[in-house]
């Protein structure tokens, strides 16, 4: 079922005065990806049970498999029936064509990410991209999330550990956070102070030092991606610092999977798995919520 125009434009004005209340109580908005129904399902009843604001968020990959409107639908459909604050972000979008997509399909939050696509991106590739979807989504009042550099690692669990070294080269800087948030006009900077995607056998650390830097020289709001595998203390302190939206997708998809398995080990002879999948679904819904008390957002929700 279309969504109205009238609709779209009240959720985003909802979803903006969402991220200043964040903002101004110290707290973030989880950012949930979801491959399917079951961890729509699990993201929900963790906001209703915890009575927290969320964030379900899909990518490339996710959109390809499930389709722009009915991921609408779907969330419409569950953020009524269990009477939460939800919204939903278009994570990572490769063009601009893609982004405009998501805000044309009511999407409150708009990831552009040209970066994703093309690794090798140029500053002004970047920039103009951002810019052209920061002016498109005016016409809606979605709010639009970027920043200047690629993020490494994947939505995966991956055997090698990461080199922080490494990983530290890619962190951003106060100073280019802030020309390149005053030139796009974003209202969300995603940035990289060892947050990293993927789950690793090593634990990720974020330089919260840097943090405090490059919260202190934005205006805009301020993201984490990769936050799987990241010990809680962490997001603790940057909430506090002033993070307002943090992305989790691994440690739900490792929930899931392993859950998954174990649930067909164990019932070897049951071929109806919409049967089975209760017990997977209530596996990524302790992963959320974990996150959730983390990001200081239990009771937050505003309906």
């Amino acid at each position: 079922m279309a969504i109205s125009m009238q609709q779209i434009k009240k959720n985003c004005e909802n979803a903006r005065a969402a991220m200043e209340r964040a903002r101004k109580g110290h707290y973030a908005i989880g950012a949930f990806n979801i491959d399917n129904q079951e961890t729509l399902i699990a993201v929900s009843r963790a906001a209703q049970k915890l009575k927290a604001p969320v964030m379900v968020e899909v990518s490339d990959g996710e959109v390809k498999a499930m389709g722009l409107d009915n991921i609408r639908d779907m969330v419409d459909n569950y953020k009524a029936e269990y009477g939460i604050e939800m919204y939903i972000n278009l994570d990572h979008s490769p063009s601009v064509e893609a982004a405009k997509l998501g805000i044309e399909a009511g999407f409150e939050f708009i990831h552009i990410d040209v970066s994703q696509a093309d690794h090798s991106a140029s500053d002004k590739k970047i920039i103009d991209a951002t810019k052209e979807i920061v002016a498109y989504a005016k016409f809606t009042g979605a709010l639009v999330e970027s920043e200047p550099h690629y993020f490494g690692g994947g939505s995966n669990v991956f055997k090698e550990a990461f080199d922080y070294n490494e990983i530290k080269k890619t962190f951003s800087n106060p100073k280019t956070a802030k020309q390149f948030a005053e030139k796009t006009g974003i209202d969300t900077f995603a940035a990289a102070v060892g947050n990293l995607h993927g789950n690793y056998p090593v634990p990720k650390m974020l330089d919260l030092h840097l943090l405090t830097k490059i919260r202190k020289a934005l205006d805009c709001n301020i993201s984490l991606h990769g936050g799987s595998d990241t010990p809680g203390h962490y997001f603790e302190e940057a909430v506090k610092i002033g993070v307002t939206k943090i992305n989790i997708n691994s440690d739900m998809r490792r929930a899931f999977r392993e859950t998954l398995e174990k649930v067909l080990r164990d019932n070897p002879d049951e071929y109806a798995v919409v049967k089975l999948m209760p017990t997977v679904y209530e596996a990524v819904q302790k992963v959320v919520e974990s996150k959730l008390h983390s990001y200081n957002s239990i009771g937050k929700a505003v309906l």
